[in-house]
């Protein structure tokens, strides 16, 4: 019984069966005797109850043991993945670094300053630049410093990023000339990259339909379209429907046209849900051109190729296709780096010793980083156009009439210019890729998709609940409000990127597990 110890005076069960059968009838008729046995029947009752409740409580202990383990790994999951390793002792940054890893943290942080322009453009005018119209003079508007809160530019290094990616294994293949291997490798990106776009989108999506139905959307609703706080844009803040049935049944119908590939619309397929993700089906119409165009080129020599592909980006250009000219750039960019010989390993984030990725002498002279280094900065300053009114802002006045009347995006041209010159100069720059390769930086690299996915949600729930709670201390007259929500900006922030530290390992990375596992069990054996 688990340490229960009976009282002197208590009897067992046996004990008092043994009892019983020594009595005879005669005795048990009597006063005395019933007495007698009423009082050990008792005793030996109590005695049953005690073991009863003791019995009881070892079996409660028991079954709540898998729960309190249970409670414990899951309040340990869903600590940030860099609090785990510190735990438990291991690191979640690799000590042998691939030689692109650098186009990771790019893109992580890439996607972080996304995340900051959705966050600031609800409160602050952040679209013009440094000395366009009056009073407009604040030292973050300038060139280079606003990069960090502007979004268009960075979705432009998305596209160049992942053109990259896409087609470095492959262009590997061509150039070994493993046509067979080639086949295997294209058959798999095709299958596997709707997979990777659309199943993550789906259940954040899913999620969004969840908060409504729990009123987690209700929560904050007057305060999204508040003029008093939102003084700038208001983003959608989605409907919350009568029935569950009906906001589910709306969730179907967003999610078939979310997968659109019928209309090149630049917004065509985007979903109100999460006005955000309208980059993701931009990805995948994007990302099959970018096939055809590999498969399309695949034996055709090196020379012939390039002529071909630049042929194909004249077009692209003349066609107002800025997203298709990025991806097409990543591709030449990948193919220049692998004639180089640019893709050797990097160990613990450190590079090769003679270049900039190891590509030769050449690169690691100085003259030659000093170049590189030059080349970035002015990359950077192109990625600084303003995404309004660049015609009458100073610096930008002379390269915005530069702009092609038939260039519908007119702040996407130079940005989309400065994110080629970029991925280019960081790819031979050993500064550059040194820091991009950083824990911190590769950190946000890993969960880049994941930000994408959840600043949205995140920020129209309990983002807009700590602004309206802080704002309800500072006040917002005059830099109060500034000051607000410079306050609230440290909780919003953490709280995003922990978030999508958590839907990272969830939903994300299982995603990509998923998605390889299934084209094995569909794929036919060779």
């Amino acid at each position: 019984m688990n340490g229960y110890a009976p009282s002197q005076h208590s009897l067992t069960y046996e004990e008092t069966m043994i009892l019983l059968d020594e009595k005879s009838i005669s005795d048990l008729e009597s006063d005395a005797g019933r007495a007698d046995l009423d009082s050990r029947f008792t005793t030996t009752q109590k005695l049953l109850q005690q073991c009863l409740s003791h019995l009881h409580a070892s079996l409660s202990g028991l079954r709540a043991a898998p729960y309190r383990s249970l409670l414990l790994r899951t309040l340990f999951f869903l600590l940030p993945s860099f609090i785990q390793s510190r735990l438990t002792r291991t690191t979640w940054a690799p000590d042998r670094l691939g030689p692109t890893a650098y186009l990771d943290g790019m893109r992580g942080l890439a996607a972080l300053f996304v995340f900051f322009c959705h966050y600031f453009y609800t409160c602050f005018v952040i679209a013009q630049g440094w000395g366009y119209g009056e009073d407009n003079y604040h030292l973050l508007k300038l060139p280079f410093l606003r990069l960090f809160y502007q979004g268009p530019p960075m979705v432009c290094v998305f596209f160049v990023i992942s053109g990259y990616a896409l087609s470095l294994k492959p262009l590997k293949l061509i150039r070994a000339r493993r046509y067979e291997s080639l086949a295997t490798g294209m058959a798999s990106l095709v299958f596997r990259r709707g997979l990777r776009l659309f199943l993550p989108t789906a259940i954040s999506t899913l999620m969004i339909m969840f908060l409504l139905r729990v009123g987690m959307y209700e929560w904050t609703r007057e305060f999204a379209y508040d003029d008093k706080f939102m003084r700038n844009v208001q983003e959608i803040h989605y409907e919350r429907f009568e029935t569950t049935a009906e906001q589910m049944r709306d969730w179907v119908r967003a999610m078939f046209n979310f997968v659109h590939v019928w209309d090149w619309d630049i917004f065509a397929g985007s979903t109100a849900i999460d006005v955000h993700l309208w980059t993701i089906p931009v990805e995948f119409r994007s990302s099959m051109m970018l096939f055809l165009v590999l498969l399309g080129t695949a034996r055709l020599r090196t020379v012939a190729r390039v002529v071909v592909v630049l042929g194909v980006m004249a077009f692209t250009y003349r066609s107002d296709r800025w997203e298709m000219l990025l991806f097409y750039s990543g591709m030449l960019l990948a193919e220049r780096d692998i004639v180089r010989g640019a893709h050797k390993a990097v160990v613990g984030g450190e590079l090769p010793v003679g270049g900039a990725t190891g590509g030769g002498g050449s690169d690691g002279s100085r003259a030659v980083r000093a170049w590189w280094a030059a080349v970035s900065i002015l990359a950077l300053y192109l990625m600084s156009q303003p995404d309004q009114g660049g015609e009458e802002t100073p610096g930008w006045v002379v390269l915005t009439g530069l702009v092609p009347e038939w260039w519908s995006d007119k702040y996407r041209y130079w940005q989309s210019a400065g994110a080629v010159l970029f991925v280019l100069a960081v790819g031979r720059s050993p500064g550059w890729q040194r820091f991009f390769n950083t824990a911190v930086v590769q950190y946000f690299g890993r969960i880049s998709y994941a930000i994408y996915l959840m600043h949205g949600p995140v920020m129209h729930t309990v983002g807009y609940a700590i602004e309206r709670k802080v704002w309800s201390y500072t006040g917002i007259e005059g830099s109060a409000y500034n000051w607000g929500f410079v306050l609230a900006s440290a909780f919003v922030v953490p709280v995003v990127v922990w978030v999508s530290d958590v839907f990272w390992r969830l939903v994300d990375a299982p995603v990509v597990r998923f998605s390889k596992w299934l084209e094995t069990r569909c794929s036919v054996s060779e």
